[in-house]
């Protein structure tokens, strides 16, 4: 029976159905806006705490409707970009609104700011061109009237998400030596297209969706109508490779690994599996190379590594127990995963060529994920009553800390690739949804709204 329980946990619901293939290209992600080169002359800096911001937004340099739209966009989009990281105090929308609209990056009324005790003030403008829109920003530190970050942006005004995301991300590695997740994506699967399989036992299909970050612009990448679950990114972010239920020719299905190329349409199955050597649960090696993942071809499910091409097959794992759920350390050279062997799950971590396994974690847990450098730190669901909370656990501390508050049974964590926020499925709202939290436990923001969904993993940010 833990048996059972354990790979349930791992995977989630089982189909055991026929299914009708019939795949969709996905559409392609949007690319971040061509720019030219800033110059940063100072840091924006506060008195003894964090810096005071304004976002005084985008003026639009015409009247058509688009421009005005897109500049709005730009203004709000970016608000909630730079509140997102907590790095500064956000002056607020109302107090910014008492102050006359500046007309150009360079007449920028410093003094009202000043009344507001800002120490930094965002201005921008945006221009319609036969092409598109070119987008103007600055950062100006409000005592000395000087430019601590400016950019021109132009593209298309299709998304004017993608301008404030872009300024975002640069404007965080340049003033505060950081990386943002504005321009970052998250893989899940979900129900929300409310259909069900057919057969013996009915079962919801799940298919595999990315969005921006904060749940917008949502992307439709399979339609199998069947289960499709667990979808991790390529560290190059060009790349879903995720668990899907495929026919086995009769009235029921087996679990493969499908890799997604989001740009082409194309997929392939590298890890060739059947009904007798069912693989899944894939997750990408740092550097994008190698898939480990959880297969049963030699009569247990136990860990493996392969190239992404499904050459190179290694078994890492060697137990009469149920081992799952690998993750990567983010230099390769170790990975981490769930086993029975002691009773319930446990997290155990070895060596990238199997050695060295030993127990990590001792409480019960599931779905490990592990965080980028510097933090080197472990997220986790652990059994807490009746449900489940996430904790983190620090390779520095050797303790865990939970981050979540009891409330529904929140699972299936995946850190951002900064090391600085969560993303995670709870029911605390009744359904199945994908949230993040920072990972001090604060700022929890619910992302998706619409079904059921589940296994959220985040993408790294665009080179």
């Amino acid at each position: 029976m833990k048996r059972i329980i354990l790979a349930c946990l791992a995977l989630g619901a089982f189909a055991s159905l026929n299914v009708v293939q019939g795949q969709q290209p996905p559409a392609t992600p949007p690319q971040p806006p061509p720019q030219q080169q800033s110059v940063v002359e100072l840091r924006i800096t506060g008195m003894g705490g964090a810096p005071k911001l304004a976002v005084a937004g985008f003026t639009p340099l015409s009247n058509d409707a688009e421009t005005v739209a897109a500049a709005k966009t730009i203004s709000d989009v970016l608000w909630d970009d730079i509140a997102y990281e907590r790095e500064y105090y956000m002056i607020g929308k109302d107090a910014i609104a008492t102050i006359p609209k500046h007309t150009s990056v360079d007449e920028v009324p410093l003094d009202r700011y000043k009344e507001l005790n800002a120490d930094g003030v965002v201005v921008g403008t945006v221009r319609r061109t036969t092409t598109g829109i070119v987008v103007q920003v600055r950062v100006i530190e409000v005592a000395s009237g000087k430019s601590a970050f400016g950019k021109e942006y132009s593209g298309s005004v299709g998304n004017p998400r993608k301008f404030a995301h872009a300024i975002w991300d640069e404007m965080y590695k340049q003033q505060l030596q950081g990386r943002g997740v504005a321009r970052t994506k998250l893989t899940f699967s979900s129900d929300r297209d409310a259909e069900r399989l057919k057969g013996p036992v009915n079962r919801d299909v799940q298919e595999i969706y990315y969005a921006d970050y904060d749940g917008a612009n949502p992307q439709k990448v399979t339609n199998t109508r069947t289960l499709n679950i667990t979808p991790t990114w390529s560290p190059d972010s060009q790349t879903i490779a995720y668990t899907s239920y495929r026919p086995s020719g009769g009235m029921g299905t087996f679990q493969d690994i499908v890799l997604s190329f989001i740009n082409s349409g194309q997929r392939t199955t590298p890890a060739n599996g059947d009904p007798q050597k069912q693989n899944y649960l894939p997750i990408w090696s740092p550097d994008g190379s190698k898939i480990a993942f959880t297969t049963n071809r030699d009569g247990n499910p136990e860990i493996y590594v392969m190239n992404r091409d499904g050459s190179g097959l290694r078994r890492m794992t060697n137990h009469p127990a149920i081992d799952v759920s690998p993750t990567w350390s983010p230099s390769g050279t170790q990975l981490a995963w769930v086993s029975d062997r002691t009773g319930s799950g446990r997290i155990y971590i070895m060596n990238a060529d199997g050695t060295g396994q030993r127990v990590l974690i001792s409480e019960e847990a599931y779905r490990p994920t592990w965080s980028s450098e510097p933090y080197n730190e472990i997220a986790y669901a652990a059994k807490t009553g009746p449900g489940f909370d996430i904790k983190v656990f620090s390779f520095a501390t050797g303790d865990s800390r939970r981050i979540t508050d009891g409330i529904g049974s929140n699972e299936s964590p995946a850190f951002a690739p900064n090391g600085r926020h969560i993303a995670f499925t709870s029911t605390r709202n009744g359904k199945v949804q994908v949230y993040t939290i920072a990972k001090d436990g604060n700022d929890l923001r619910q992302i998706t709204r619409e079904g059921n969904n589940k296994y959220p993993n985040w993408s790294m940010e665009p080179k």
